[in-house]
């Protein structure tokens, strides 16, 4: 009986011991890769807890940040593009998002318009299948078409030197027809 009663002391003591030194911080805990990578894995694999996670970040302005210009750099080097191909529900979802987002922050729309036009006069692949896409939302969309329009008239108004090359480009192009 007596061993008994002392097994049963050492073993509650024990635990109690064992149980007192598992308090972490989440710092500490972070630090371990392979608990880290689990928490990741967690989040990622479950769309509900990655909302939660997302909206955390977006609402921190620096980790938002690092997700836009994660987005950026996914969208420079073609990995959207290439995510979307297989999803235009998600593709058309993303681009409403992104004109939001671009008419919330006028300098980084100017931006992004800087970064495009640049890669539009060096690829001239690009800036074909660029053109054609705007062709086609503009048929699609008379509205946008609209407000494109006016955009551009207006821009056309502030960069005078801009208007006289495209007036010239219009006369030589009616010229060739």
């Amino acid at each position: 009986m007596k061993t008994l009663l002392r097994f049963t002391l050492v073993s509650i003591f024990g635990l109690l011991l064992s149980s007192c030194g598992t308090n972490k911080t989440a710092a500490e805990a972070l630090a371990e890769n392979d608990f880290r990578n689990n928490v990741y894995r967690e989040i990622v694999n479950d769309e509900s807890k990655f909302m939660e996670f997302m909206e955390v970040a977006h609402a921190n302005p620096p980790a938002d940040m690092w997700l836009l210009k994660d987005h950026m750099q996914m969208m420079e080097s073609g990995k959207i593009q290439e995510i979307m191909k297989n999803n235009p529900e998600m593709k058309e979802k993303m681009q409403n998002m992104k004109q939001e987002k671009m008419e919330k922050a006028p300098k980084m729309q100017q931006k992004m318009q800087k970064k495009m036009k640049m890669k539009m006069m060096n690829d001239p692949e690009m800036k074909e299948a660029m053109m054609q896409e705007m062709h086609q939302k503009m048929k699609s969309n008379p509205e946008m078409a609209e407000k494109m329009m006016d955009q551009m008239i207006q821009f056309l108004h502030e960069n005078p030197e801009l208007m006289e090359k495209m007036k010239a480009k219009m006369k030589a192009h009616q010229e060739k027809m």
